[in-house]
C-alpha cells in the first residue's frame, strides 16, 4: 500500500512510503536532512513494520517532541499498523 503522510514538527514536510505484507518496501522523505533521511530510508527498507515502530517511535530531534523517524512511525500507525 502506497501512502503519503504530511509530517508535523519536523524539517521534512512529507513522507512517501510503500508497505506490503507488513514489510516496509520503500520510504522517501521530502525536505529535511537529506543524508540522514536517506540513511533511515535504507535502513528500514525490508524491515517488518513492527520492528520499525519498536526501534524508532519516540525518537526526538533536539528539544522538539518528535523527529523524522518518529513521524515515520506516526505515518505507519495512521496506515493501521
Amino acid at each position: 500500500m502506497k501512502y503519503t503522510y504530511k509530517t508535523q514538527g519536523t524539517c521534512s514536510t512529507n513522507i512517501e512510503l510503500d508497505v506490503e505484507d507488513n514489510i516496509v518496501k520503500e520510504v522517501a522523505f521530502w525536505g529535511g536532512c537529506n543524508g540522514n533521511l536517506q540513511g533511515i530510508s535504507r535502513l528500514v527498507t525490508g524491515m517488518p513494520v513492527v520492528k520499525v515502530i519498536e526501534t524508532l517511535e519516540g525518537v526526538r530531534c533536539g528539544r522538539r517532541s518528535t523527529s523524522c523517524p518518529d513521524q515515520l512511525c506516526k505515518a505507519l500507525h495512521e496506515m493501521g499498523y
